[in-house]
């Protein structure tokens, strides 16, 4: 049997976002890394076209996204966890 569960890589550490319900501590895993930047846009509904003029669209995002005030939120989730 196998359960997805999704997490982030940091400090050569998986963190978990959410935790699997049904798994027995010690239970083996296998971990596949994501890249961000290979995209399969037929599955995300988007042509090539498409995704150019979102990407256009939200670069003016991407100067406060990546600003260092916002690495606040990349622990949000466990941050509400520990309130």
């Amino acid at each position: 049997m196998l359960t997805n569960v999704e997490g982030i890589y940091r400090n050569g550490r998986v963190e978990l976002i959410e935790q699997p319900t049904d798994l027995y501590e010690g239970a083996r895993v296998i971990v596949i890394f994501v890249r961000l930047d290979e995209i399969d846009l037929d599955s995300q509904g988007l042509d090539r076209e498409q995704s150019e003029v979102l990407r256009e669209r939200l670069a003016t995002f991407a100067e406060d996204w990546d600003s260092p005030e916002m690495s606040i939120y990349n622990n949000y989730d466990a941050a509400q966890v520990n309130r």
